[in-house]
Order: structure tokens, then sequence, then C-alpha cells
């Protein structure tokens, strides 16, 4: 089984997945960048993503606002996914590795994935959809008292936090951001320091790209913990981890639900009630 970032792309260089990754190229890169907030939402927040299309697959990582270079975009076009997976820059290397993951194993449901559909509506309506298909991937906590430890929730998300509350289950919030949630709960930047407090972990694909998911993997995989990914960074790199520590994967590749109102499709891997597919194989 896949059980480290490293050990996936040293697969995918030996390919383990078919097509030679230093046989294939990038054709097109482009960054999305994001404002937002929400109709009677108090808090705000801005996203930016690069993406990489490979063929028909579209690769993807988000990065923190204003950090990736215009070069970074240059570097990209035309070169091929082995030059880019060792790219100096995570969000190149994890968009690389998405995009050409993407390409050999889609969603679809040959490859575990189940399709689920967002509805047509504002950007709230769609939030508070995608968060109802996100949180219900994890289980119901077990009776007793570690039954009634919080959901770690690594990489804020308000309407996540709304659906949690909603479901009853305690949660503790992280992000690298910092501040506050939209109930003024204090948001930790310590997500390692908050680990062994929690019963279960949901944590956005975003983990990948600064370096803190394999903590977050290597916690779970020890202990069993629940560990569900939501992931428009990295949506076809992490159902590569399910059985090695990941348990569910909500996977939304580009286009993402918030560039337009219209419906749209999550692909959902795991989850309750339905065995754990294990993920590949070395």
């Amino acid at each position: 089984m896949v059980r480290t970032v490293d050990g996936l792309v040293r697969l995918v260089r030996a390919g383990a997945y078919g097509p030679d990754p230093a046989a294939t190229r990038i054709a097109l890169a482009f960054t999305t960048a994001q404002a937002v907030r929400h109709r009677g939402r108090v808090h705000g927040y801005r996203n930016e993503v690069l993406s990489l299309r490979l063929d028909a697959a579209v690769g993807s990582c988000a990065a923190e606002p204003g950090t990736l270079p215009p070069s970074a975009l240059d570097d990209c076009v035309g070169a091929t996914v082995a030059e880019l997976l060792g790219h100096p820059l995570a969000p190149v290397r994890i968009a690389a590795l998405d995009a050409y993951l993407a390409h050999v194993r889609p969603h679809a449901p040959a490859c575990g994935a189940r399709p689920h559909p967002l509805p047509a509506g504002d950007s709230l309506t769609r939030s508070r959809a995608r968060a109802r298909a996100v949180v219900d991937l994890l289980p119901d906590p077990p009776a007793g008292p570690a039954g009634r430890r919080p959901v770690l929730v690594v990489g804020v998300v308000n309407s996540l936090l709304e659906r949690l509350r909603a479901r009853g289950l305690a949660y503790l919030p992280c992000d690298l951001k910092g501040g506050t949630t939209e109930w003024d709960e204090p948001v930790s930047t310590d997500a390692a320091g908050l680990l062994d407090r929690c019963g279960a972990v949901l944590a956005s694909g975003m983990t990948l790209g600064n370096g803190t998911f394999q903590g977050l993997l290597d916690h779970a995989a020890r202990t069993g913990k629940p560990l569900v990914m939501f992931a428009q960074t990295g949506s076809a790199v992490l159902p590569r981890f399910l059985g090695s520590g990941v348990t569910a994967v909500s996977a939304e590749p580009y286009p993402f639900f918030w560039l337009d109102g219209g419906p749209g499709t999550l692909h959902r891997y795991g989850g309750p009630g339905r065995p754990t597919r294990h993920g590949d194989r070395a």
C-alpha cells in the first residue's frame, strides 16, 4: 500500500500507474484566484489555486494567496510530469502529481468513486450542499467517553463547521491562518498538537501542499481514527491513500463549486457503511 507522498511519487516515476511521466507533458497551466464572503456571514476568505492540464485531466493545488511567483506558470507549460515532480515549489509538484493521477485514474466508479450531485444555486447554497456531502462521510462516533472526543478540522470552512454542529459533533478548528470561526471560536494553528485530543480528523487537501498531510496520515494509521479528506487540492492523489490511514475522500476536481452557480458533481470514496477500498500497492 502507498503510505507516503514520496512513496507515491516514486511509484509514478517508476511507471507503476502506466504512462511514463517523463514522456507526458503539461499543455496548459493557469491560476484561479477567488475572494468570497457569503451572504449573512461575517468572515470572508481568499483562495489561489494552481491548475495543470494533462490531456483531458486537470490537476490542482492551492497555495497561500500571493505566494506563487509568475514564473511558476512558465515553468510548467511544456514541461514533463517527471520534471515537475522535482520542482522546488510544492504546489507545482502536487498539481503535477494530481494531473497525472487524474489522467490515469479518473474519478469513475471503476476506480472506486461514487458521483454525488451538487445543486445549482448561490455560493452559500452550494457551499452548504458540499459541506453535507463532506461531513456525512464521517462515521457516527462510538458510544462511551471516547465517542465524545471532538473532530479535528484542519482547514476551517464555516459551512463544514455548521454541518458538524447540526450533527451534534464537537470540533477543534485548526487553520494556519488562525483567527476565529463564524461563532467566535479561536482557531488553532497547531494541528499536530491537537491530534491526541480528537476522535476523528476532517482535513483539507491543502495539507498536501503545505506539507502537513503526512503527520495526519501517520496518526490515523497508528490509532485507527477516521481520517476524512475534502479535496480540491490533490483530488486524484488522496484516494490513493485509502486503507493506509485515509478512510474517506470527497474529491472535487476543477472546476470547483465556487466558480459558477450551475449544478456540479463531487466524487466520494469510502465512508460509513462502505468497505474502505484499499489504495494502490507497490
